[in-house]
């Protein structure tokens, strides 16, 4: 058999969803990657309790959709390691497109949150495009291997990063945990601030509502 793997280049679509109404008394504009499992509109839930006048949450959908056993939820995940750079690439295109559609004021305070899977999307997509932002926050999930502390140079000193993660959670063992710390620390220096919290693989909605 003499199969091939061929590539091509098309044009495709993707919903994106968003919480409450970018105003002129919108103070910050959270950008949130979910983790695997989510589906963005779900994802919005955990960012519900923030001041609706002050807030404004923007919250990209992974492209990739697969059905979750044993009731058939739709979830969805942002990569896997097949196709890894080229998956990347149309990830980064997706998220210029809603950047441009949602024309984004410079005068806002500007939070980059990533949990779990969407961790490693959102830290990608800041170190390609430069993107500054007033805080970052690394919320139970990995940072992926490529990155280096030069690719976060650009950021302001007084840009803030949070690492968060449970101290039960039951995808980061010590061992992943001092690893992922120690990464951290490399990348973002005294720029981050390490908050472990009583825990499992969760989303943490009281840190949340105290970043702002």
């Amino acid at each position: 058999m003499n199969s091939q793997e061929k590539e091509i280049t098309y044009t495709t679509s993707n919903s994106y969803s968003t919480l409450n109404h970018l105003t002129a008394r919108t103070k910050n504009v959270w950008w949130v990657c979910h983790g695997m499992g989510y589906l963005s509109r779900y994802f919005l839930r955990y960012f519900r309790n923030l001041n609706p006048e002050e807030n404004y949450i923007i919250a990209p959908q992974a492209p990739s959709k697969f059905y979750i056993q044993p009731k058939m939820h739709v979830g969805a995940n942002w990569l896997t390691k097949v196709d890894t750079v080229a998956g990347t690439e149309n990830i980064m295109a997706y998220f210029d497109a809603v950047f441009e559609a949602e024309k984004i004021s410079e005068n806002v305070n500007f939070i980059v949150l990533g949990y779990s899977q969407g961790v490693s999307v959102a830290l990608r997509y800041l170190a390609k495009r430069q993107l500054q932002c007033n805080q970052l926050v690394i919320h139970s999930g990995g940072i992926p291997k490529e990155l280096t502390a030069q690719n976060f140079n650009y950021l302001s000193k007084n840009t803030q990063v949070k690492l968060i993660y449970g101290t039960e959670d039951e995808y980061l063992d010590e061992k992943r945990v001092l690893l992922e710390s120690e990464r951290a620390k490399m990348l973002f220096g005294n720029r981050l601030s390490i908050l472990p919290f009583s825990g499992k693989h969760v989303v943490n909605v009281e840190y949340i509502n105290n970043l702002v």
